[in-house]
């Protein structure tokens, strides 16, 4: 039995003692009105050996005093004697009757006690009436009927033990499996908040700062040469600088899209990049631009990837000329990049931006494509689904 099923059938124990000890009262005192002679003290005898070994089963149940079992021995026993007796054996019994299934701890154990008292009873009666119609009568029948009773109820009791028992081990194991559940989402939703985290500082934060740090080396080798060039520079540096700060103050605090990515149109926004690009970098950049509407995610993903895709062309191209293109397909919204520079080759990488743009643009349902070469350029795809298009 589980540990639920101990714990009820201890309940059951404790709610029983006091009907229990009220009927060994009652026994006692019917005997010793009716009973007479040698048999009266013996039947109290018996009646007190059987009242001791629950006494002191249920007030010392953690020590060897008497065993459960030794306990149901001695009940068998008493009850074979006050059968033999004639004197309140019947009453005993069904007193006695839940003990067998409180106390045999296991089905078997509790019908091989509870046979062994029948079996116990009816030889008492025998030897004391014979085969004669009162024993047949009142012994054998009434005997079978009460331990029928006992076995069916017994059966039932331990079958609703054993099927509560087994609902609180599904309980218990459903209610861990959730509490794991619940600590895997935990995980799983810090991860993709760092992740996010990182793709925006990424996009945002570490793009200006690779900015800044060309356009101060751009500006400090100018002194000399341009001064103008170089003031335009140092102003751009401010410029970028303060973007900077009011992106990392917005992923801190409201955790709305930096940059500016909620300020005018996708087009509007992305020739401010456009220009900004070919002031600090002084590449010629050709851009067609559709005015065009999209949702805010959209928004946030075309801008982020027409940065990535600027950036790694200052940091890595080498290009003289730049191409970016925003048009409404019917299959969505493009946006593409190319450049002229000295391309790469596409399988051999392993940077942060391209693997960021693919993820950003796999949560839309877009797709980003890479096609380049070395000596040939580069050319960045960026395709996004968007509602109402084929």
């Amino acid at each position: 039995m589980t540990t639920t099923a101990d714990a009820l059938w201890a309940t059951s124990l404790r709610r029983w003692n006091a009907v229990c000890w009220v009927l060994f009262a009652a026994m006692a005192v019917g005997i010793t009105a009716l009973g007479h002679g040698a048999d009266r003290y013996a039947a109290l005898a018996l009646l007190g050996s059987v009242a001791l070994g629950f006494a002191a089963l249920v007030r010392c149940p953690g020590r060897p005093v008497v065993r459960p079992h030794g306990y149901l021995a001695v009940l068998v026993i008493a009850l074979t004697g006050l059968a033999y007796l004639g004197t309140s054996y019947a009453a005993l019994f069904m007193v006695t009757l839940p003990h067998y299934w409180m106390f045999g701890r296991t089905p078997r154990i509790s019908l091989a006690f509870l046979g062994l008292a029948t079996a116990g009873t009816l030889v008492g009666s025998w030897v004391r009436q014979g085969w004669s119609g009162k024993f047949f009568g009142e012994s054998v029948v009434g005997t079978l009927i009460v331990v029928s009773v006992g076995v069916l109820i017994g059966l039932w009791a331990r079958a609703v033990v054993e099927q509560s028992s087994e609902r609180a081990r599904l309980i218990e194991e459903l209610e861990r499996t959730q509490a794991e559940l619940a600590e895997a989402h935990l995980r799983q939703g810090a991860a993709e908040e760092r992740e996010r985290m990182a793709r925006e500082i990424h996009d945002t934060l570490a793009q200006g700062f690779a900015s800044i740090v060309v356009l101060a080396e751009a500006a400090r080798a100018g002194l000399t040469t341009d001064p103008g060039r170089s003031a335009r520079q140092l102003v751009s540096i401010e410029t970028t600088a303060r973007e900077n700060l009011a992106e990392a103050r917005e992923l801190v605090g409201s955790g709305r899209p930096p940059g500016g990515a909620h300020a005018g149109s996708v087009a509007q926004t992305l020739r401010r990049i456009v220009d900004r690009f070919a002031e600090d970098t002084g590449l010629s950049v050709a851009a067609e631009l559709a005015d065009l509407d999209c949702d805010q995610q959209t928004r946030v993903a075309l801008l982020r990837c027409a940065q990535e895709s600027l950036a790694n062309v200052r940091k890595h191209a080498r290009a003289s000329a730049v191409g970016v293109v925003l048009a409404r397909r019917p299959y969505g919204v493009e946006l593409e990049v190319t450049d002229d520079g000295t391309g790469f080759a596409v399988e051999a990488s392993t940077g942060f931006g391209l693997d960021g743009m693919r993820k950003r643009l796999a949560e839309l349902g877009g797709r980003l494509t890479v096609t380049s070469s070395v000596g040939d350029g580069t050319r960045i795809l960026a395709v996004i689904p968007v509602e109402g298009a084929a």
